[in-house]
């Protein structure tokens, strides 16, 4: 209370003036050891504030992620709830400070713009025609087992570029390269957003743009958490969107499989208007090409694989092996996370238990189906016993569903 007193002053300057039209506060001068510069106009004229609170500089001790909500305004379309992220934590942040001028200089401390041409992530400068999975192979979760496909997807579809279209990495600037491997390295949510986008009905917010070191997506409602009491009808709805979305990431039509990693109930939100489900943290997903493993034929490769289950005593568990998801066409992962860490009565989150799907009606929980499923789907009895189990857990929940709607 003494330090808000004392600081009257400079909170009433923080609240009235914009800090997201400041380079400074958006870490501009750091580009291109940064995210991108596709929305700094948008930026810096002003067209985005932060919300009430966000502007309080005192509250980033506990804003952690350091993610933001912000209004978004056009002129003519009026304004819109964005949220705002650095893509990691101040340490975080200055701890890719530190390995640019490490690797280039050997000192901890440097000028990023001439240390960048001495790293890794100006390799692929000058004439490079492509982007290869030898470059950037195990950079991060996304490009764990890269394939060509894959990579040429992601130059094609990248969004800060003013030539998007094209898979030839020569088609960027210099600049926009060491931009795309940064962010490939660092923290590829942005890359999975362009990728796999939310206009082509993957399950992912929208990548709007980015501006220094800030990424701009939109805005798609509250976290699944503030859903977990919410009445039964409801959660039997959410839960057969998030069934659906395992099914979606694991078996769709461009033959790429899209494992999610890190499956708590802060990495999805609810739109307040469809009630559809949106994955809201992508940082961590593996993408295995499906074609590239029949191609290649590693050992075992048709083997279906069954993840095992975790008992542990932490919150949002998973067991998996990168490799295996990397080198088989059959796998159950994205089914057991959903399950195990958010439907059924192994989820703990926030001091509870029994997951999204606890307490079910009288009937349905006398029946017995739903916790069989869920149990089957979480911690299979029998061999391969979770791809059955998941199959009919989405069309159980599918009929509860049509049936309370």
């Amino acid at each position: 209370a003494a330090a808000l007193v004392l600081n009257t002053h400079s909170l009433l300057a923080s609240l009235q003036r914009n800090e997201l039209s400041e380079r400074r506060f958006l870490q501009l001068n750091k580009c291109p050891a940064c995210w991108g510069t596709s929305w700094c106009r948008k930026f810096l004229n002003g067209q985005l504030r932060l919300e009430s609170w966000g502007r309080l500089r005192l509250l980033d001790f506990f804003n952690v992620k350091n993610v933001y909500f912000a209004r978004y305004g056009e002129p003519r379309e009026g304004s819109r709830r964005v949220v705002l992220k650095r893509l990691g934590s101040a340490q975080e942040l200055a701890d890719i400070d530190t390995k640019i001028c490490r690797r280039a200089t050997g000192r901890g401390r440097c000028d990023l713009l001439q240390a960048l041409p001495a790293t890794e992530f100006a390799s692929l400068n000058g004439d490079v025609r492509l982007l290869t999975p030898g470059a950037v192979e195990g950079w991060s979760d996304l490009v764990h087992c890269p394939s060509q496909r894959l990579l040429d997807r992601l130059v094609r579809r990248y969004a800060e570029t003013k030539d998007s279209g094209s898979f030839l990495l020569r088609n960027l600037k210099d600049s926009e390269r060491m931009q795309l491997l940064i962010t490939l390295a660092f923290n590829p949510e942005p890359l999975v957003l362009q990728s796999f986008p939310s206009d082509e009905g993957w399950p992912f917010a929208k990548y709007l743009g980015a501006c220094g070191r800030m990424v701009a997506v939109n805005y798609v409602g509250e976290e699944l958490w503030s859903y977990f009491n919410a009445p039964w009808e409801k959660r039997v709805d959410l839960a057969w969107q998030l069934m659906e979305i395992a099914e979606q990431l694991t078996n769709n039509d461009f033959e790429f499989a899209l494992y999610l990693l890190d499956v708590s109930f802060d990495n999805f939100a609810v739109g307040p208007r469809d009630g559809k489900v949106i994955i809201v943290d992508a940082e961590n997903v593996l993408v295995a090409d499906k074609r590239l493993i029949r191609q290649n034929k590693p050992e075992n490769w048709d083997v279906w694989y069954e993840s095992k289950f975790d008992d542990c005593d932490k919150e949002a568990c998973l067991s998996f092996s990168k490799e295996i998801l990397c080198a088989r066409v059959t796998v159950d992962h994205n089914y057991y996370a959903i399950c195990q860490n958010l439907l059924s009565r192994h989820a703990t989150w926030r001091g509870t238990s029994g997951g999204l799907l606890h307490d079910p009606p009288a009937e349905i929980a006398k029946d017995g189906r739903l916790e069989a499923l869920l149990d089957e789907c979480a911690n299979p009895k029998k061999r391969y016993g979770r791809f059955q189990a998941a199959k009919e857990l989405r069309e159980y929940l599918a009929q509860l569903s049509n049936n309370v709607r």
